[in-house]
């Protein structure tokens, strides 16, 4: 269980915008579950269609569609929640009754309790999955449903409609049941937000004790370290306090959904938190041989929430840096106003198109460019941003061009 927690993160670096057969879905998949094929079908008002395929099959071809009865319609809107039975309707249904696979777990790919998709996977080996193995499965679907649900919006909106229209949901329980959903849906928002806590701890208190022996080893207290060793000795540095970085974004995420994120203010000089958050990062800059200035004419005090503030600049600056090429400088600008004090933070790197300045808050979005391919992010960092300073009544911005560098500046009230 331990390593399905560890792996659980690198879900949300699957961008199917730039993968349209749908492969990094499976190559994510198989870090965290065996299977020798997969399959993601999805739901229209019609019928079942192949829409992703791990192996590709000689009479089992990609946009295969697979006609359904009504009676098999109202299992999958079923309220127990009850799949077409994995061993008998289902795979018939979709012809995988007649190929050699022993062992086979699906789960449901829905959103707000509307099903429009299913994943499968399929083992050689009889009995091979166990009960853990499909409940990895379901919480993998959870985080895929939404990865997933922005490419088939309309056919969810779709299959919603034909489901109320063709009785498939009783008109006449409409409002019971969507009473009952939401209901559901604040138990799973619990629930999930709970998982996705249990998962921060246990993972953060390792990651912790890494980095700070990392961080003792470094000093060569214990010891001299020869040239390598103090290479790699910063590499752990670098790829834990980024790892880190992912987990508490999706920690803060489940927060911020729940509101349950507040603000505690009080007085601080602002080059505390500057100094802090260049400290950190260091090993992340000096990694791309990055110089990191922070400037200002006078420090002051503001009066904020220090943890929050702090952890605006650190993911400004991670960002900056991640998206800056090597040999390069990250400029951190901070000013005090009358009524508001200001944060610049500033690189040289690859710029951002202004048609996706808008875009670029909102949740799990990641541009596509040749330095974004290099790294890891959960595509969460800027949305935690603007809500952390929104908490404050304040507001970020954006200035940018393609290869021109980006500015983000915070304004926060005082």
């Amino acid at each position: 269980m331990v390593d399905f927690v560890e792996k659980i993160p690198s879900l949300f670096e699957i961008n199917l915008n730039s993968d349209k057969s749908g492969q990094t879905v499976f190559e994510k998949l198989s870090s965290i579950l065996e299977f020798d094929e997969g399959f993601i079908y999805f739901l229209n008002p019609e019928s079942l269609q192949l829409k992703y395929t791990y192996k590709t099959h000689a009479n089992y071809k990609i946009d295969t569609e697979f006609p359904f009865s009504n009676s098999d319609k109202k299992k999958l809107f079923d309220k127990s929640g009850e799949i077409i039975s994995q061993e008998d309707r289902f795979l018939k249904l979709v012809g995988l009754d007649k190929l050699s696979k022993k062992s086979y777990i699906l789960a449901k790919i829905s959103i707000k309790s509307t099903v429009f998709g299913i994943i499968l996977l399929a083992k050689k080996e009889h009995n091979f999955y166990s009960a853990e193995d499909l409940k990895n499965l379901e919480v993998a679907a959870c985080i895929l449903s939404y990865i997933l649900k922005d490419m088939e919006l309309s056919n969810v909106f779709k299959i919603q409609l034909k489901a109320l229209k063709d009785g498939i949901v009783e008109k006449h329980e409409a409002y019971k049941t969507i009473k009952e959903q939401n209901e559901r849906i604040l138990e799973a928002d619990k629930v999930k937000n709970e998982f996705l806590a249990n998962i921060s701890h246990e993972l953060r208190t390792p990651l912790n004790s890494i980095l700070g022996f990392s961080e003792i080893l470094g000093t060569q207290i214990y010891g001299n370290l020869n040239e390598k060793q103090e290479e790699y000795i910063n590499d752990i540095k670098v790829s834990a306090t980024h790892l880190l970085g992912m987990i508490n974004e999706i920690l803060d995420m489940s927060k911020i959904e729940a509101h349950a994120m507040k603000i505690v203010k009080s007085t601080f000089p602002i080059s505390r938190a500057i100094t802090e958050v260049c400290n950190i990062l260091l090993p992340l800059a000096q990694k791309k041989n990055i110089k990191l200035d922070a400037q200002m004419q006078f420090d002051f005090e503001v009066f904020a929430d220090y943890q929050k503030i702090q952890q605006i600049l650190y993911n400004l600056v991670s960002n900056a840096i991640k998206y800056s090429p090597e040999n390069n400088q990250v400029d951190i600008a901070v000013m005090s106003g009358e009524n508001s004090f200001r944060i610049a933070v500033h690189d040289n790197g690859i710029g951002i198109d202004p048609k996706y300045h808008g875009k670029i808050f909102a949740k799990f979005v990641q541009l596509d460019s040749a330095y974004t391919k290099k790294e890891s992010s959960t595509g969460l960092g800027l949305t935690i941003t603007k809500e952390l300073v929104e908490l404050h009544d304040g507001k970020i911005s954006l200035i940018s061009e393609i290869n021109n560098g980006s500015t983000f500046i915070v304004e926060i009230p005082q």
